[in-house]
Parts: C-alpha cells; sequence; structure tokens
C-alpha cells in the first residue's frame, strides 16, 4: 500500500505518531487510507449540501474496510461570478482544485480518493486529479438542483437569464421578474441543465469513475447519500483489485 509510505516500519514512528494526533488508532493506520475530497462551502448553492453527502461516503468506507480521511477543495459558481472581475477566477479554479487534490493525495500517500465536486470546474478538476494520480478513485457530485415551479409550469436559471432579456426589452416587469427570481433555484444541487456540472458527471459515469446514476438523482433525494455510502463501498472494491483511475 503506498501509505505503508507514512505508517510501516521503525522510521515512521513520528509519521504514526502524528496520524495518532489526529485520532487514528493503530489498526485504522494498518487499513487503506482514502483521501474524502470535501468540496463543502455555503457559498455554491451546488456545493452547500456536501456535508452530509461526505458523510455517506465516509460510512460507506468504513464498510469497505478502509480509513477515510477528509480533507477540503474549493468551488467558484460561474453563476455567480459571470459579469464581473469574478469570471477571470473561474477557469483558473479548476487548475487549482486539480493541483490541490494531488498535493494532498502524494504529499500524504493515500491509497484510494473519493472526490466529492458539485459545479461547473469541479468535475473536470475530479476526474483530472484522477487521471494524474491514477489512484482508485470514484466521483460522486452533488446532484442535480431539482426544478422550480412558477404559475403551473417548470422554471430554472435559464429562465432566469432570460427573464432578464425580456426585462431589457421591455416584454417583462420588474415584478415579474423577482417572482421568477423567487421560484427559479428552490434546492441545492447543480444548477437545473446540462451545463458543465451535470453533462460532466453524466461523462464520470460513462467513463466508469462514478457510479450509475450518480449523475442524475437529484441533490435533494435521499437516494443519493445511499449512492454516496455505495461509491465509498466501490472505491475500497477498487483497491482490493488493483483497479486505478487510467487502468478502468
Amino acid at each position: 500500500m503506498k501509505s505503508h509510505q507514512v505508517t510501516k516500519g521503525y522510521e515512521r514512528s513520528p509519521h504514526r505518531s502524528l496520524l495518532r494526533a489526529s485520532g487514528l488508532l493503530e489498526a485504522e493506520m494498518k487499513q487503506p487510507l482514502i483521501g474524502v475530497v470535501n468540496f463543502f462551502n455555503e457559498i455554491v448553492p451546488g456545493h452547500m449540501g456536501l456535508g452530509s453527502l461526505t458523510d455517506a461516503v465516509k460510512k460507506g468506507v468504513i464498510m469497505g474496510g478502509g480509513t477515510p480521511l477528509e480533507f477540503p477543495a474549493i468551488a467558484v459558481c460561474d453563476g455567480m461570478a459571470m459579469g464581473h472581475e469574478g469570471m477571470r477566477y473561474s477557469l483558473v479554479s479548476r487548475e487549482v482544485i486539480t493541483d490541490s487534490i494531488e498535493i494532498m493525495a502524494r504529499a500524504h500517500q493515500l491509497d484510494g480518493l473519493v472526490i466529492i465536486p458539485g459545479c461547473d470546474k469541479t468535475v473536470p478538476a475530479a476526474l483530472m486529479a484522477a487521471a494524474r494520480l491514477d489512484l482508485p478513485v470514484v466521483i460522486i457530485g452533488s446532484g442535480p438542483m431539482l426544478p422550480g415551479r412558477l404559475n403551473g409550469k417548470a422554471i430554472d436559471l435559464t429562465t432566469v437569464f432570460e427573464a432578464v432579456g425580456k426585462v431589457a426589452g421591455g416584454h417583462l416587469s420588474d415584478q415579474g421578474l423577482q417572482e421568477i427570481e423567487d421560484h427559479a433555484c428552490p434546492t441545492c444541487g447543480s444548477c437545473a441543465g446540462l451545463f458543465t456540472a451535470n453533462s460532466m458527471s453524466c461523462m464520470a459515469e460513462a467513463l466508469g469513475m462514478a457510479l450509475p446514476n450518480t449523475a442524475t438523482v437529484p441533490a435533494v433525494y435521499s437516494e443519493r447519500l445511499r449512492l454516496a455510502k455505495q461509491s465509498g463501498i466501490a472505491v475500497m472494491k477498487l483497491f482490493e483489485k488493483g483497479i486505478t483511475a487510467r487502468t478502468l
């Protein structure tokens, strides 16, 4: 195991001492060390629900016989970054995320990863990190946001963008725009549409990097928590079989 570089032999006594300081038992150190990359933050709607998803992944890793070790990653919401200098930082964030996952995995000699992204640049970053590291990796995204409802019709973020144009053209009142704004994004999750987050989550499934249905089950459904546990179990099966990201 890669983690033997930090857990095995008398020379690694200082390393084990630091792991004990993090609360690990000796039995946990002897198991595969699985990084669980949590993209949670309180700004991006696609990421605000990732705390519970991460907890479910860790339970799955433990059920599979591994030791989960959580660490964070950043995320930019393209929708909120749009129309001002923030958009200069969106694409760059993809590289920063990929680099940070690689740094954590290699610096601590982790045996595998479950990566839990949500929005546009985070899912490609997760795939890029998996390819670089060539470890057993499973990706499970936040899941899509449910559509909103207004006057009996489904609406979403695209509806809001279209409404802005209607206001500019004099075809919609400010009050009408406000009603759309209030109802378009009713839950956490990646924006309801085949934008980068959801389309790349579908791609992750097609590549075998994510379990079936993880791209399409809505963020707020309990089924996603079950899929998260299964993702934790799955990474342990990949580890046992020696299957890595570049050998799928």
